[in-house]
């Protein structure tokens, strides 16, 4: 158990706040706290207001992103070096399937979009957020228009998101795992997948009916396929090993659509190189026997050549012995 000294010390950092402009900044030697990061976490505003001031960066020395929860603001928790390992590795397969099949535009860079959740709590008998998804998918077929260059956030409702889970905190878990969840259920997000580096909250949902998702099965192969994005698919135990493209374009489950024709022209090459080495082979081969057959035929005429002289020798001494008789 931690001594009373160390917990009053855990404390004063905590609370070691500067309050001089309505901005924080890092002491020297001092860990930055929570409201040091996000000084205007949990502050009311309306969405005007959020969109007008802290929809991009309200400060200029504060690395702070700010989502809207129904006249909330919430802060994005910064991620840790797996979660953006895993976050990249993901998002250069989402980047690769739509570049092939170019059927999707891509939602990141703390962009926004639009949610309108149905509350039967609230007087209008809705609710409403802004959410900035760690990645999300927006179909060609979508409704809403998105991509000119004025566009600073979607306001209709992305396709598929992808949230790499922030853990910092047990409320930050909830956030991502079950108010997020409800919320793109509600709001009509198609498919929602929450990446963990850990594996403990990794989680591929579907929209079954409407405002109700269900988990989505890997096959037989431990494969998650998307029914959103045509040729989507991906092997669970890679989320962990996270392959390199060299490897993942000779791979059946991604070559469809990572450098595809990779896999292809690897094969025609190497049934190119068999064919010539076997080409090689029967050449080296005609020759081994043309080789065989002409010292065949030497060592035939030299065989005949000796004969040939024996002969004459014999006729020689047999010449030699008639005179000798005679």
């Amino acid at each position: 158990m931690k001594s009373e000294e160390l917990m009053q010390e855990e404390l004063r950092k905590q609370q070691d706040v500067v309050p001089d402009n309505g901005s924080a900044a890092q002491r020297p030697g001092r860990t930055l706290s929570a409201s040091d990061r996000a000084p205007d976490e949990g502050r009311r505003v309306s969405k005007e207001e959020y969109f007008a001031k802290w929809y991009e960066n309200p400060y200029p020395d504060i690395d702070v992103s700010y989502e809207w929860n129904n006249g909330i603001l919430e802060a994005k928790p910064l991620p840790n070096q797996p979660q953006l390992d895993l976050y990249n590795w993901f998002l250069i397969l989402l980047h690769c399937n739509i570049v092939t099949f170019l059927h999707a535009s891509l939602l990141n860079l703390e962009t926004g979009f639009e949610l309108t959740m149905p509350d039967p709590d609230a007087p209008s008998g809705t609710r409403e957020a802004v959410r900035k998804p760690d990645v999300g998918v927006i179909l060609n077929s979508n409704p809403t228009p998105w991509g000119r260059i004025d566009q600073r956030h979607f306001e209709g409702v992305c396709d598929l998101v992808v949230e790499a889970v922030s853990d910092s905190t047990i409320a930050e878990v909830l956030r991502d795992t079950e108010e997020k969840k409800e919320d793109y259920a509600l709001g009509g997000v198609m498919e929602y997948f929450i990446l963990d580096p850990t594996g403990e909250h990794m989680r591929f949902y579907r929209l079954a009916s409407p405002g109700r998702y269900e988990t989505i099965q890997p096959n037989d192969l431990g494969v998650i396929r998307s029914e959103v994005l045509t040729g989507f698919q991906f092997r669970i135990d890679d989320l962990d090993r996270k392959p390199p493209l060299q490897e993942l374009a000779l791979d059946p489950v991604y070559s469809d659509y990572v450098v595809p024709g990779y896999r292809a022209s690897v094969e025609k090459a190497a049934s190119e190189a068999n064919r010539a080495e076997s080409e090689a082979k029967r050449a080296e081969s005609e020759a081994n026997r043309a080789e065989s057959e002409a010292a065949a035929r030497i060592q035939a005429e030299e065989r005949a050549t000796s004969s040939e002289g024996r002969v004459r020798e014999l006729e020689t001494e047999l010449e030699r012995l008639r005179k000798r008789l005679s």
